[in-house]
């Protein structure tokens, strides 16, 4: 059996950190990608950023709340609940939308208002997950 060539390419590494995967990208996708960043960062103030599932991760609170990433033809900006995206819907008609997904082109970021209003959205939607979970577990003594 023959041994399956080993990936060298730029698109294989597994970034770090964002600002590695940003470098990786295609230039045409760095501008739009940056726009989005600045306004997660705007609407939820104190979040980090991390790399999981090879895209850059906002998380809040403990809790992940979106990620972004590029791909050939177009960006991704994960709302990562279908509730904020069924809740928003309005909004978001004429965008190209699935699931927890809007897409993008490179040339057309999405809107500064819609992204800090989905990342609100999703800050108060992991919020009262964490109340519900806290609000929910009880001792044994209180049973």
């Amino acid at each position: 059996m023959k041994a399956s060539p080993k990936r060298t390419s730029k698109a294989s590494k597994r970034p770090a950190t964002v600002e590695e995967y940003l470098a990786a990208v295609a230039p045409e996708a760095r501008p739009a990608l940056a726009k989005l960043r600045r306004a997660i960062k705007a609407a939820a103030p104190g979040s980090s950023e991390v790399i999981a599932w090879r895209m850059p991760v906002v998380r809040h609170e403990g809790r992940q709340l979106v990620g972004f990433a590029a791909f050939r033809d177009h960006c991704s900006f994960f709302v990562m609940s279908a509730d904020v995206m069924r809740a928003h819907a309005a909004a978001l008609k004429g965008h190209d939308v699935a699931a927890g997904t809007v897409r993008f082109g490179f040339a057309r970021p999405l809107p500064v208002g819609l992204v800090r209003t989905l990342v609100k959205a999703r800050v108060a939607e992991n919020r009262a997950l964490s109340g519900k979970r806290r609000g929910t577990t009880r001792s044994k003594s209180a049973r």
